[in-house]
């Protein structure tokens, strides 16, 4: 007679069966490298972003010079058409903030399954105290919107 491996070992629940240390550590391994290798992104995605800001509010502010100056006809029609391609280009900025919110919930979760790993498998409680497991993130996604429009956008 064969025992379902999935559900039990020698009549206990799989969720009682312990992994085995050299797993587990891996898989601790791989989880906190996941992790650095997306706040390393985050980094990147935020030097982006505020090098696209300050090169979008820098050509804005020409373009505004330039369009004051101006007193109508085709080039000031021009300079309109220049600020909304700007404007429509500031929109884009919103895939710097949404990836951003993005990045810091996948972490936060990784990080939660490698603290509660290393906790369950490693027993890392010790003279100091209890290990601690950061909390995961309640809401299962922080971002709702999976697309940008036009409109009008408050960069902080």
């Amino acid at each position: 007679m064969q025992t379902d491996t999935s559900t039990a070992v020698d009549g206990l629940d799989s969720s009682m069966v312990p992994m085995p240390l050299l797993a587990a550590a891996e898989l601790q391994d791989h989880l906190m490298t996941v992790t650095n290798d997306l706040e390393r992104l985050q980094r990147l995605l935020d030097d982006a972003g505020e090098a696209l800001s300050a090169h979008f509010y820098s050509a804005s502010n020409q373009v505004m010079s330039l369009l004051s100056g101006t007193e109508g006809g085709p080039a000031a029609e021009g300079l309109k058409h220049v600020m909304q391609d700007i404007a429509g280009a500031i929109t884009a900025l919103q895939f710097q903030d949404m990836a951003t919110q993005l990045i810091a919930h996948t972490s936060q979760r990784l990080r939660n399954c490698s603290d509660q790993l290393a906790r369950d498998t490693f027993g890392m409680d010790d003279e100091d105290g209890a290990a601690v497991v950061e909390i995961a993130p309640l809401r299962p996604n922080p971002v709702t919107q999976d697309e940008m429009d036009a409109g009008s956008i408050e960069l902080f």
